[in-house]
């Protein structure tokens, strides 16, 4: 028997259970079934429009940059403005995500890569299947469309997200991700990005790209 097994045990023995008592198993199998919403945040219960603004706020109080683009074909242009104005070279990461492949890059100067970081690329772009408005997060969903890598481990983590897709609070994100994907084909990895890499872990004085990017910018299509 392992460690674990053992303190499991010990700990069935003092509840005077077994793990296996009908009662028991059917609460677990009706709360599986039903996904019960949590309790929810009251400031995200806004009008959609206000809970993109609220978005957009909560990211930037994170310190995230966030612009408004018209449209999808707006966001090579949006992509290269940010590029230039932060001095980095005209390189970007991509996964296969057909929203973003589908663009034409061939106006701008930026030259593309294609597929999972490898760690040596300044900035990658993916694509996030929501962004909830009660913190500024982004809900990343790991695929070869948008690969975690491109998350994580450039300084630069370029973010599309819908307008559409924006909620205004988690348990309403979640009801979405279920209604898409089906029950038991959940993505394999949920990511929630909120804000840069950071951490105060020397003297308490934040330190940005601790742990993954230095600076997040999100890209908001309003169509």
């Amino acid at each position: 028997m392992s460690a674990r097994e053992e303190i499991l045990s010990t700990i069935r023995r003092s509840l005077g259970v077994t793990g296996q008592e009908k009662p028991r198993l059917d609460t677990i199998n009706e709360r599986i079934a039903s996904a019960p919403r949590g309790l929810t945040v009251a400031r995200g219960q806004l009008p959609h429009a206000g809970q993109v603004a609220l978005f957009k706020e909560q990211a930037e109080a994170t310190l995230a940059s966030v612009v408004d683009v018209d449209s999808y074909q707006d966001v090579p242009a949006a992509v290269a403005d940010y590029l230039r104005q932060n001095n980095l070279p005209a390189q970007l990461r991509i996964g296969s995500d057909p929203r973003m492949a589908g663009l034409d890059w061939g106006k701008t100067a930026i030259e593309l890569s294609h597929g999972p970081s490898d760690g040596h690329d300044l900035a990658g772009l993916n694509h996030a299947f929501a962004g909830v408005a009660e913190t500024g997060t982004l809900v990343m969903t790991a695929s070869a469309d948008n690969p975690t890598t491109i998350n994580f481990l450039p300084d630069h983590a370029l973010v599309v997200v819908s307008a559409k897709d924006i909620t205004g609070d988690y348990e309403t994100m979640w009801s979405n991700l279920r209604a898409q994907y089906g029950k038991g084909q959940m993505p394999r990895v949920v990511n929630w990005v909120t804000g840069p890499s950071r951490s105060g872990d020397i003297e308490q004085v934040i330190l940005l790209g601790a742990h993954g990017p230095r600076r997040v910018h999100i890209m908001v299509v309003k169509d």
